[in-house]
């Protein structure tokens, strides 16, 4: 089906890119498990409803290869996850992440999907995406998993936009309610990466606040906040580390679980907000990085509230409103 939208003075043709594939929905978590393969079939839902599915560009996202995955993760941990794999039922990689079978596979294809879009929008195919994958990622360390995580999806795209593209400016933007602390601990060092966050503390993971510096721009929010605290932290924090950096790609760790209706938090935030912050990126990315976005989901576990919010995000994503 043929699509095309008139927004902002301009025509935009299928340049938006909904990456996925069937194998994330076959990593398996057990009965009750918040991070179930239902989220992913929700937002299909929701945007199929909506009349959005058939104008995006879809694609089945690749594997990620070793070479890929071992830029942010070290091989004795990618050892130790293929060891872990059971043949059946169900393995701990920690007391809140779950292994099936099928289980890295679906995590090569969520880091993979990331590659995909860094790609494909670098080589001008695409001026955005959205990569609804699982299982998440911004948890993962260099060396451990946690917190439903296995392969740090963001991370493994960043490099590559850096490492095989030659980007010397990225920017990685998390609002899921939790601390990205695998993100934080991979690019610590990396001159080339500014990190923007906001998460609930105290709260898992329990990592120590770091002081705010020109590229760790992690800001605590406190159990009761709403909107306002949110959208301050974005303004007086992230907006202008941005606007200094400077980003030639953005990468957004998409975690709506801070929603009013979900109860994985405290925070309350609204649809409203997610739209906003989304308008706010999509801003910085047009002034410096010729609107190039990455999208990847991570929390958001009450499946109506993630299911909206994820429709509004693309949608903004599609140069609609």
């Amino acid at each position: 089906m043929r699509a095309c939208h008139q927004v902002r003075g301009k025509t935009r043709f299928l340049r938006t890119a909904y990456i996925s594939h069937s194998d994330c929905l076959a990593h398996e978590t057990g009965t009750g498990h918040p991070e179930n393969a239902r989220r992913l079939t929700a937002i299909q839902d929701r945007l199929v409803s909506a009349h959005l599915f058939d104008f995006l560009r879809h694609l089945d996202a690749p594997q990620a290869t070793d070479q890929q995955l071992l830029r942010v993760h070290s091989a004795d941990y990618l050892t130790r996850l293929q060891d872990l794999l059971p043949e059946r039922g169900l393995a701990n990689l920690d007391p809140d992440t779950k292994l099936s079978a099928q289980s890295l596979q679906a995590a090569r294809r969520a880091a993979g999907a990331v590659v995909m879009a860094v790609d494909r929008i670098l080589g001008g195919e695409l001026q955005n995406a959205f990569c609804a994958v699982r299982p998440p990622g911004h948890h993962a360390e260099r060396a451990r998993g946690m917190g439903f995580c296995l392969c740090n999806n963001v991370a493994v795209g960043a490099a590559q936009a850096m490492e095989v593209h030659g980007l010397s400016r990225v920017a990685i933007i998390d609002f899921d309610v939790h601390q990205g602390n695998g993100t934080e601990q991979i690019f610590m060092d990396d001159r080339r990466v500014l990190f923007c966050s906001t998460f609930q503390h105290p709260f898992y993971p329990y990592t120590p606040l770091l002081d705010i510096t020109d590229r760790m721009v992690s800001v605590p929010l406190a159990a009761t906040a709403k909107s306002t605290a949110f959208r301050a932290a974005v303004t007086e924090h992230w907006l202008p580390a941005l606007v200094r950096f400077k980003p030639e790609m953005l990468f957004v760790s998409a975690g709506f679980d801070a929603h009013e209706d979900d109860d994985m938090s405290g925070v309350s935030l609204t649809d409203a907000d997610f739209q906003w912050v989304t308008e706010q990126l999509m801003r910085v990315a047009d002034a410096s990085a010729s609107g190039r976005i990455v999208s990847v989901l991570e929390g958001g576990y009450e499946l109506h509230s993630l299911a909206r919010c994820v429709e509004r995000h693309i949608r903004l994503l599609m140069g609609l409103h």
